[in-house]
């Protein structure tokens, strides 16, 4: 109950990120001033995001259809096209923002900000074990999964990566709109190659992804607490199902909780000191959960006999599990720092509200459990 509990909770915080990137894709195209007033943002985060909600009452068939459409629309096609278009931004010798010496490309582990930068890298990864709440409807899911899992890795590392690299190289650091990087690059991109009609195409086309990543994180995390409801952990009532075969109330309060976490764009000075402590809190939530996932893992190894395929065997699936849990527990703590170049506040008014965030995302859970075993109640 605690691991899937995290695992939904924190899409509750993450998802007023993914619409501020939304709302923030929008008016950069016909406003740019917008993207400084929280009101604007907030205002069209949530009339999107309870519109989707309302779709996505039409069942998983509906959903996985929208966001395969406008995955590849808006999130595939966007990012070949920047890795593209920066490529060619060097090869014509246009200046960059980012010169690739030795330097620059290695790491500085000796600086905070290299740290505290890990949380935006290890946000592009969370979610891979997402796909299998929904592992008994595929066939031959055993075989599919795992290369399923390597296509996604591989298809991340090269479109995140290079695709940051290339937003990095055309708009210096200091200018970077978290809201509405990609857009901050493709104007400049546009600009310098003489094709400035193409950001308002564009533009839609991102809009589409953003949508399509918000589609499966709304119902795959509400469809593993129902399973929780339904097991006794979470009042039953919440686990009912419309005639869609969707947790329709879960979805509703879901929608609920959203509303409120997007309140934390009025509490930061700045939409960039908002955007980055819900994406610090979602990842710390998130990192929980993997922390309970590994010891899971390793607690399998020791019940069962046949195991997925891991490289290396036994072996491999140690040093696997054993990485895993000393990787999110270093992240774990990075979090608790306030990041340097983002206007936060003062670092206590920051940890104020990243320490309050984690305990009333967690604490609803604990009391839950904690009543459960005083009472010993098979049922809620």
């Amino acid at each position: 109950l605690l691991a899937i509990w995290l695992q939904w909770v924190n899409t509750m915080v993450w998802f007023p990120t993914c619409l501020a990137t939304l709302a923030g894709t929008l008016a950069y195209l016909f406003d740019p001033a917008l993207l400084h007033h929280p009101t604007f943002l907030v205002t069209f985060s949530l009339t999107t995001f309870w519109i989707m909600t309302i779709l996505n009452m039409r069942g998983i068939k509906e959903s996985a259809r929208i966001a395969s459409v406008a995955t590849m629309l808006g999130m595939v096609i966007p990012m070949v096209l920047i890795i593209v278009l920066s490529v060619l931004w060097v090869a014509t010798g246009k200046p960059t923002a980012v010169h690739l010496t030795k330097a620059a490309l290695l790491p500085a582990l000796s600086h905070k900000t290299t740290w505290t930068s890990l949380t935006a890298v290890i946000t592009a990864f969370l979610g891979m074990e997402l796909a299998t709440v929904h592992i008994r409807k595929i066939h031959n899911a055993h075989s599919l999964f795992p290369k399923a899992l390597v296509c996604a890795i591989l298809l991340i590392i090269l479109t995140m990566g290079f695709g940051s690299l290339g937003v990095a190289m055309v708009v210096p650091h200091h200018e970077i709109a978290l809201v509405a990087g990609t857009m901050q690059a493709f104007d400049r991109l546009f600009d310098g190659f003489h094709v400035h009609w193409l950001e308002h195409v564009l533009g839609v086309m991102l809009i589409f992804g953003s949508l399509a990543t918000m589609v499966n994180w709304l119902i795959s995390p509400a469809n593993g607490l129902a399973q929780a409801a339904k097991d006794g952990y979470l009042p039953k009532a919440l686990a009912k199902e419309n005639k869609h075969g969707v947790p329709s109330r879960l979805l509703f309060v879901q929608g609920i909780v959203v509303s409120l976490v997007a309140s934390v764009f009025f509490l930061m000075p700045s939409i960039n000191g908002s955007y980055w402590l819900l994406i610090d809190l979602s990842t710390e939530l998130y990192l929980l959960m993997y922390v309970l996932m590994f010891l899971a893992a390793i607690k399998l190894f020791f019940s069962f006999k046949h195991i997925l395929f891991i490289p290396f065997g036994k072996a491999g699936y140690i040093l696997m599990t054993l990485l895993g849990l000393v990787g999110c527990c270093i992240a774990i703590t990075i979090g608790f720092f306030p990041p340097t170049g983002i206007d936060v506040g003062s670092a206590s008014h920051y940890l104020t509200l990243f320490g309050g965030g984690l305990i009333m995302m967690i604490s609803p859970v604990v009391l839950l459990i904690a009543y459960k075993m005083l009472f010993h109640t098979e049922t809620v």
